[in-house]
């Protein structure tokens, strides 16, 4: 067999393999505050920045406008967010967070924690992870 079709010689296979387990890790606790885990990063960036045109949020999310539109209308049913439309131009629509979305944050704030206790790698291993994951992804993102 050709050794480049191993799957134990695919990056991508433990990079998906780590991703979905370290999603089931937060399941839990974001159950227990009616969250999806996509829900749950929205809402990161919209603690940071307060509003977002939906194209940037996309952006820094990784995802579509066909998964982030009924993800945002779903954080919108249960108050998190806002989306309206700029009256100076009708195709640019603006998230914003609301305080209900803000007062989430507080119960969130111990998952990050909670999460990392279970991974078990060094604060280095870590950050050499970060930096490289993101290497990956600016690579990518350019091409």
């Amino acid at each position: 067999m050709n050794n480049e079709l191993k799957l134990e010689n695919q990056i991508c296979f433990p990079l998906y393999a780590a991703s979905k387990e370290i999603v089931r890790l937060y399941t839990p606790y974001l159950k227990d505050i009616d969250l999806t885990y996509t829900q749950y990063i929205t809402m990161m960036v919209m603690w940071e920045v307060k509003e977002i045109n939906v194209k940037e949020l996309g952006n820094k999310l990784f995802l579509d406008s066909g998964t982030l539109t009924p993800l945002l209308k779903k954080l919108e049913s249960k108050g998190y967010v806002e989306r309206n439309r700029l009256s100076s131009d009708e195709r640019n629509l603006i998230v914003k967070v609301t305080e209900k979305g803000l007062e989430l944050q507080d119960m969130c704030k111990n998952i990050p924690g909670c999460v990392a206790g279970c991974v078990n790698i060094t604060k280095e291993e870590a950050e050499n992870l970060y930096k490289t994951l993101y290497k990956i992804l600016g690579n990518i993102k350019e091409d």
